[in-house]
């Protein structure tokens, strides 16, 4: 019986972490459950799994609905907002985090759970963005596993141990190519919010699919590419797969190339890194290969989609850039959701938020939590002069 801790369960990730818990009542107990804001989900989710902890962290939602949560489920300790959260993840009695909070918000209780002694099954890749020196090198210290959620990270994790690690020569970071794929930045120029949160392939929570959308999620990915794996930047190729089929790639030294296939359906990636270093059975459609007809390939577009370009010059710098374009991507992200700016604003606004940045260094997550909140602040003050000019 292995003991998770489910971080974010009322979210696209988490939800189908609960039902892959429920599928699995002989293996997989949910000890801990942490939720932003939905309250009357999490209630849901506590009457099915019963853990011993809950949190709720958004402190609106956890002034409103604790009082009654605590009393109908007297069983179950109940913690409350940003202190509640760290504290079960480091003191919570679970083996392994789930981490499916969106955000920079993942980044304390992912750290905090790694000073607990716990496994990391990562679904927020703004931790390793963000912190991903610090969480890397205190894991390893701590002989900790970290494994990835993310179908893309998941794929290049299985396919890395087909193979040594001196024999790798380059990885193929695969993407869809998001609801946009082949549009012009004219054509982008009217994108409405429910246009961008429509994928062709992925059901996932709201930031995550604007984020497909600029392409952002696909350079974000390739810096957590890099830390989670060790690999130099010039070695990691991001190419556009639009079915969604083959996940990602990794190419060996002796010129061959292993792939992960699989449908696309995050309980395949979940289940994974769930029951790792074994493969349970996951409710996920079979590929039926004669129907696929063709799988394509093609370069992004980095001219229309700057986030990428960005991305990457952002990994060169190092230093505090990851940080900066984080943090200014998740603001303009919410202002886009919002309907304070438009679409290809987001890209304007990031553009100068990262040719202004200039690097401070952050030692630990006081540090970086420090220049995300200072990057934040100075964006919204460009935005907010940009709309009142």
């Amino acid at each position: 019986m292995k003991k998770i801790g489910i971080f974010g369960s009322t979210g696209s990730v988490g939800t189908q972490t609960v039902r892959i818990v429920e599928k699995n009542p002989d293996k997989l107990q949910a000890t801990v459950l942490s939720c932003g804001g939905n309250t009357e989900l999490f209630r849901t989710q506590i009457r099915k799994l019963k853990p011993a902890l809950a949190v709720v962290s958004e402190a609106q939602a956890a002034e409103d609905a604790i009082g009654a949560l605590a009393k109908e489920f007297p069983r179950t300790e109940f913690l409350t907002g940003a202190d509640g959260l760290a504290q079960a993840a480091e003191k919570g009695g679970y083996d392994l985090m789930l981490n499916a909070i969106s955000g920079i918000a993942g980044l304390v209780p992912t750290w905090r759970a790694i000073r607990g002694g716990k496994d990391i099954a990562l679904a927020n890749k703004e931790t390793i963005v963000a912190g991903g020196e610090l969480v890397m090198a205190e894991s390893k210290k701590r002989g900790l596993a970290i494994i990835p959620v993310d179908s893309e990270h998941s794929a290049i994790f299985q396919c890395l141990r087909r193979g040594p690690a001196d024999a790798v020569t380059r990885i193929l970071l695969c993407g869809s190519g998001g609801p946009f794929r082949g549009y012009s930045k004219e054509r982008l120029n009217g994108v409405t919010i429910r246009q961008a949160l429509t994928h062709p392939n992925w059901k996932m929570g709201r930031k995550i699919t604007v984020d497909s959308a600029t392409m952002m999620n696909k350079g974000l990915e390739l810096i957590e590419t890099g830390r989670l794996f060790g690999i130099a930047e010039d070695r990691i190729e991001i190419v556009i797969q639009p079915q969604s089929i083959i996940h990602s790639m990794v190419e060996y030294a002796d010129g061959a190339v292993i792939a992960q296939l699989g449908s696309p359906d995050m309980k395949g990636p979940i289940s994974y890194a769930l029951s790792f270093p074994e493969r349970w059975p996951a409710e996920v459609a079979p590929l039926d290969f004669c129907k696929l007809k063709s799988l394509d390939f093609e370069p992004p577009d980095e001219e229309t989609f700057s986030c990428l370009r960005l991305a990457r010059a952002a990994m060169r710098a190092g230093g505090s850039s990851p940080i900066a374009l984080n943090a200014a991507n998740e603001i303009l992200v919410q202002l886009f959701l919002d309907g304070k700016i438009r679409f290809l604003d987001i890209q304007t606004h990031l553009e100068r938020a990262m040719d202004l940045h200039v690097q401070s260094p952050a030692t630990d997550v006081d540090g970086i939590l420090r220049i995300d909140a200072e990057v934040r602040a100075q964006v919204l003050k460009r935005v907010h002069r940009a709309c009142s000019a």
